[in-house]
Order: C-alpha cells, then structure tokens, then sequence
C-alpha cells in the first residue's frame, strides 16, 4: 500500500516497510498524515505474511511532531471532542502512536533527525527503537502550553523512569539519541538506526510466526493486567502453540542448523 503520505512495502520474507512520506515538512503531522497513518496501522492488522515492521521517515527527519500551520484543525475536518474514543480505547490523535502497538507482529522504529512531541509518542509505540546518536528528541507539548496527550502516558509507563519523564514533560528540553538511550526512550543508540532496525526485524521474520504473536499479546498483558491474568495467559499462549506445525518446525530447524520454513497465520 502506497498514499502520499506513508508507504507500506513488503518484503519476501514478512518484513513491511512502512515510511512517513512528507520530507519537505520533516514529516510533520498534517490531518492527511494523521489519516494516512492511521489507514496503514488498520492495514497492517490484516496483512497476509506480515512478520514484522520497520517504521522510519523519508528524508532528514522521523517526525516534527504536529505541523503549527494546521495546529488548530482536527485531522477529520470536524471539531469532536477530544474524549471521544473514535479508534477503539483512543482518538484520532491517539491513534497514530497506539496503532503500532495494535499491530500484532513487533514494529520497530528506526529515528533520525529531529523526534519531537507527537513523532516521540509515535516511536514510543513501537515496540523497540533504535535511535541515532545525534537525533534531536523532546517531548515537546509543553512549549505549546499543551500536555502530551497521543498516547504517550499509557505508552511510556515501565519505559521511562517516573521522575525523568516528569523533568522531560514539565521543561520540553530537548535532549540526544544517546540521552534517549539512558532514559530508556531508545532500545539501541546506532550510526545506522535503520540499518540495525531491519536487522532485529529480519531476526523476528525467521521466528516462529505464531510464537512471535504470542509473546507480543503477552508482552502487552504484561501492563495491564493482573499478576494471575498473566500467568493464565502465558497458558493460554503456550497451549495454541504448542506442538502445533510451526512449533515443531523451529525444534527441527534449531536441531539440522537450517533455516526454518514456517506457514504464515
């Protein structure tokens, strides 16, 4: 899938492309970017032979955050409230960051350039990020007077120290990859964030496909629910996977030293 403003291209071996497409603006969030981000997110969901993503932006930059020059407008045209829940538990602006986690292969972000407000809470989504040294990072909401309010809190919980998050929310400071890294807003700090992006993802397409899904449903269980929840759906995981062809396929492969050939869900 291809639009003006991101791309999706899928690779042989289950790994999907996907490019924010406005490099003239840094590829600031405009209501187009908005729709368009969130009809990839929806388009992801029910790809056939989808294993893993790589999430990145064209040109210099990840994101700018939202475009000032349409700071006022509702990506639909229309003026809903902002408690309206128009994507499931999120709004529109919500969406774009919590469509990654939705996604159910990993997404990994690969950031360059400037990751400011709302492209910090878009990479927030995915899974793990891998961040160049020099990008230029904020949580930038409150320079506008504005809190951060596209999913960042619900994303960045385990993630970023609490009284570290409070300092980057309350001062919009603008700090490093390598800053990102030591306070957990960057998994991997790399010269060539896309470049290891898409080796971690190429590792996760010659996984278990099914397992792979498993353990990101258990990952986000891991946040919100109970601690005997939990342990029930590590069960109920492990049971539909459990001596089921894909399963046994990657003991075989793991015991011949070859590659596995798993059927696609």
């Amino acid at each position: 899938m291809s639009s003006e403003r991101v791309s999706i291209e899928l690779a042989e071996n289950g790994v999907a492309q996907v490019r924010l497409n406005r490099p003239d603006k840094m590829n600031a969030l405009d209501p187009e970017m908005f729709e368009a981000i969130i009809a990839a997110g929806e388009e992801l969901r029910t790809m056939k032979g989808l294993r893993a993503v790589v999430l990145a932006g064209e040109g210099r930059s990840f994101c700018a955050g939202l475009d000032v020059s349409s700071f006022t407008a509702s990506p639909d045209g229309t003026r809903k409230p902002l408690t309206d829940r128009t994507h499931g538990n999120a709004n529109t602006f919500q969406e774009v960051a919590m469509t990654w986690r939705k996604c159910p292969v990993p997404v990994i972000a690969a950031v360059h350039g400037v990751c400011f407000g709302g492209g910090m809470q878009i990479a927030s989504g995915a899974d793990i990020r891998v961040v160049h040294p020099a990008s230029r990072m904020a949580i930038m909401e409150m320079k506008w007077g504005l809190v951060p309010d596209m999913g960042g809190y619900h994303l960045w919980r385990g993630m970023v120290r609490d009284d570290v998050l409070r300092e980057l929310v309350y001062t919009n400071r603008e700090f490093t990859g390598e800053e990102a890294k030591e306070y957990g807003l960057a998994t991997f700090v790399s010269e060539d964030p896309l470049g290891k992006a898409n080796d971690i993802a190429n590792t996760i397409a010659n996984r278990n496909p099914e397992a792979i899904r498993g353990a990101k449903r258990l990952s986000d269980a891991m946040l919100e629910k109970s601690g005997d929840e939990i342990l029930m759906e590590e069960s109920v995981e492990q049971s539909a996977i459990m001596r089921k062809p894909n399963q046994i396929e990657a003991v075989m492969a793991g015991m011949q030293k070859r590659a596995a050939n798993f059927t696609d869900v």
